[in-house]
């Protein structure tokens, strides 16, 4: 099976980006990946850096049924996935559905709902489903949940529960533009309309590339090089927990959807690596001795990469 569409697909994709998202490249990355990988992301950043425009912009570009959640204090899970309305007319409850069944959903600024709002995108998430009033609907395929959060306001948010960080098979910190970078926004955004960008990918192509996921090829010694990774990660004495399989599995399905981005239809090193940050991150929970002492999850995972041999 030929795989290289994926990476000709990936090129369409990221010139069209371009043209409105100024940098973010490895941001860009990742959402990509996830897509292919049929995984979820989390893009973490301070205010005005472009997050929510990234994804309605990634959004834009398939031929898919899209949908917006603004997370308040307010919002109750039912706004979510969906309840039943009692219909006079007919004399019965009928069901109306959330948001949340739809193919990609944007959560916008996620941790300002509280906790029991939060929960209700577990099931979608993992199960690709969800149920109302004990019936079950299933999420049509392709469904991926694009989240952002705000690190730097305290009042008004919720810390994500650690099962509900875990759902989501990357974590991308986005940061302030450099200084070329600021030009070019100031350039494409100055007081001038945007480019309109056109649809370019539509729901087969998406499944297609999903589908292209089961002919990567991983090694045995692939597979050992992931799980030494994790395990190094794991047994990291500063942490308070270690990591759990579904990380390896994302890891796993990281690395392939990089490697069909670069052309390949084989894991190699260099994609794991890539992958480790953005996978494991978020998934990291320090104990309280290091967190004194001003150590960072992302200082674990590379430690961790340095330790394990490299298979040839």
């Amino acid at each position: 099976m030929d795989l290289t569409f994926v990476r000709e697909t990936w090129d369409r994709v990221r010139n069209h980006l371009d043209k409105v998202i100024v940098g973010m490249k490895d941001t860009k990355e990742e959402v990509f990946a996830a897509l292919i990988s049929r995984g979820h992301i989390l893009m973490e950043g301070p205010p005005g850096i472009a997050k929510t425009t990234l994804a309605k912009t990634f959004a834009s570009l398939l031929d898919l049924e899209f949908s917006r959640i603004q997370f308040t204090p307010d919002l109750l899970p039912a706004d979510i996935i969906g309840t039943k309305i009692y219909n006079q007319r007919t004399g019965e409850f009928e069901t109306r559905l959330g948001p949340i069944y739809s193919n990609i959903v944007l959560a916008d600024e996620i941790n300002r709902a509280s906790p029991k709002t939060q929960s209700a995108l577990l099931e979608a998430m993992q199960e690709r489903q969800i149920t109302i009033e004990g019936e079950i609907y299933k999420i049509p395929e392709p469904f991926m949940v694009i989240a952002t959060q705000n690190p730097i306001e305290i009042e008004g948010t919720y810390p994500l529960p650690i099962a509900q960080l875990d759902r989501f098979m990357f974590k991308s910190y986005v940061d302030y533009p450099k200084r070329d970078e600021y030009i070019e926004i100031l350039s494409i955004h100055g007081g001038v309309e945007p480019e309109k960008l056109e649809k370019i990918i539509d729901r087969d192509e998406v499944l297609k590339m999903n589908k292209a996921l089961d002919h990567v090829t991983v090694s045995k010694d692939m597979m050992n090089y992931i799980v030494d990774i994790i395990d190094t990660v794991s047994n990291d004495d500063r942490l308070e927990w270690g990591v759990s399989p579904r990380a390896a599995l994302h890891l796993l399905k990281a690395s392939k959807a990089y490697a069909l981005m670069n052309g390949r239809d084989y894991i190699a090193p260099e994609d794991v690596k890539r992958m480790a940050y953005p996978v494991l991150n978020h998934r990291i929970i320090l104990s309280t001795e290091a967190l004194f002492k001003g150590v960072t999850s992302i200082d674990i995972i590379g430690e961790s990469l340095k330790k394990v041999k490299v298979p040839i």
